[in-house]
């Protein structure tokens, strides 16, 4: 895609959006604060103290966030929780309760609540809910855009580079810059960082896009072959020689030739090539006729050839025939804003054609955020693939992704400035909810056991077998 002008997705990377909240809460103590906190950190609230106005507000705004207590004048919060469900399905939840039970905290976490707070509760930690869930919105706001991008791009020589951060616009701007020129071209980068798909942008600009776009990985044939594959053949020139061949200047005649990995290239294929840079001519191997030929040669590398030459290895003259435009293509981690484009790039390239497009989750999100790829762009390539794979082509979630990518965000690290989910299995959930309330019931009432089980509607035997089994030791009634 076509770099425009550098968005705001650098900057969305590092802050959360302000959030619209709808508070509703009977109990102006509790309200109160609450809202004062909220607004401390940016967001946009809205506070009721019933039932029926809350949903009357559901009906004619849009929020990003309800919190909702669930015992209320009017309607319940449970009821208000399923309407926000169907009216406002994006929106986020969070629920509190004084009175809550185990049963209403099992219901609203299976039923997508983002958490379930037993009052009295610390501030932090609603904020903290808070903060995950503005999160959240922060990377499905960056995703929309990424899909938005790519919508409008354009259908120009450079379609394949993903990318509008700084050192993108500037790469694509070069690109543009030097297309027409048929001087040759030094691509650098790390391996995976997208060398080849700069080369056929270059081609794909320039005048010669017409013409043939020749390929040779210089790293892959024995420096006799290599020769060979370059400058071309005649009959019995070498062992094996059973056929005249073109080589692949020929074969790029008027066209672009693309050197990769020109570092591996033996001396003998240097003292060709530098002579075939100086005129456009050679010999074939094994043959006395000098070829004359139209090229733009287009080389690229992953190592430092000024150490090669530092080391006799490399040929200092072809360094700078290669080098007349040097172009620097960037690791992603030097891009990291460019993650969301190219994700949804790959999405969209691999993901069966026949479905909806796959979404990437906030927690699956969380892991390719913080994660450094040092195979560059080609991993994250690969990782998209994985974890299509392992979703049969739908939402890619954190246990699609490969080992390497989720391993810390799954055994609990948070990196790259976002956070995991808070979400825990949901008996774990279930089993510190319910020792947290019987703790709480047993506080209120001085530790009197009977008093417990009938505040709680249970017997004092069931109470018992609860102590016991959640690790609770209230002594003797």
């Amino acid at each position: 895609m076509t770099a425009t002008a550098p968005g705001d997705l650098s900057r969305a990377v590092d802050r959360d959006p302000p959030l619209d909240i709808l508070l509703v809460e009977d109990e102006p103590e509790i309200a109160e604060p609450i809202a004062e906190a909220l607004r401390r950190e940016g967001h946009r609230l809205t506070v009721v103290s019933h039932g029926d106005r809350a949903l009357k507000r559901l009906e004619e705004e849009v929020y990003d966030l309800l919190i909702c207590d669930i015992r209320l004048p009017g309607a319940d919060g449970l009821s208000i929780f399923r309407r926000v469900r169907e009216q406002q399905p994006a929106a986020k939840v969070i629920l509190m309760s004084a009175y809550g039970s185990v049963a209403e905290a099992v219901a609203a976490v299976k039923d997508r609540a983002v958490d379930y707070l037993a009052k009295p509760f610390a501030m932090s930690e609603l904020l903290r809910t808070v903060h995950q869930v503005g999160e959240e919105r922060r990377i499905e706001q960056t995703l929309a855009r990424a899909r938005d991008r790519l919508d409008r791009g354009d259908q120009s020589g450079v379609t394949a580079i993903v990318g509008e951060t700084p050192p993108m616009v500037t790469l694509i701007s070069r690109i543009q810059a030097v297309a027409d020129s048929d001087a040759p071209v030094l691509i650098t980068g790390e391996t995976g960082t997208g060398k080849e798909l700069v080369a056929r942008a270059l081609h794909a600009t320039s005048s010669r896009r017409d013409k043939p776009f020749v390929e040779v990985n210089c790293a892959a044939f024995p420096e006799t072959l290599l020769e060979a594959e370059l400058f071309g053949h005649e009959r019995g020139a070498f062992t094996g020689a059973d056929k005249r061949r073109e080589g692949r200047f020929r074969t790029a005649h008027e066209g672009t030739l693309f050197l990769d990995e020109v570092g591996e290239m033996s001396p003998s294929a240097q003292a060709k090539m530098l002579r075939a840079l100086q005129d456009g001519s050679f010999q074939p191997l094994g043959s006395n006729n000098t070829i004359k030929v139209d090229v733009r040669t287009v080389a690229a590398t992953n190592v430092d050839l000024r150490q090669r030459i530092a080391e006799g290895r490399f040929r200092e003259d072809l360094f700078y025939r290669l080098k007349v435009f040097h172009l620097h293509v960037p690791a992603l981690r030097e891009r990291r804003a460019d993650l969301p484009l190219l994700a949804e790039y790959f999405i969209r390239q691999m993901a069966p054609e026949d479905r909806p497009t796959p979404v990437i989750t906030p927690r699956a999100w969380a892991a390719l955020s913080h994660y450094r790829f040092p195979g560059n762009v080609r991993e994250l390539k690969h990782a998209i693939r994985h974890a299509l794979v392992l979703s049969g082509g739908g939402d890619i979630d954190l246990e699609h992704l490969p080992e390497e990518v989720r391993g810390r965000v799954s055994s609990g690290e948070q990196g790259g400035g976002v956070m995991s989910s808070s979400l825990q299995p949901l008996e774990a959930a279930q089993r510190q909810f319910e020792r947290e309330y019987l703790l709480r019931a047993l506080r209120e009432a001085d530790w009197n056991k009977t008093r417990v089980a009938q505040l709680l509607g249970i017997s004092r035997k069931t109470l018992w077998q609860k102590l016991r089994r959640l690790g609770i030791d209230a002594g003797a009634d």
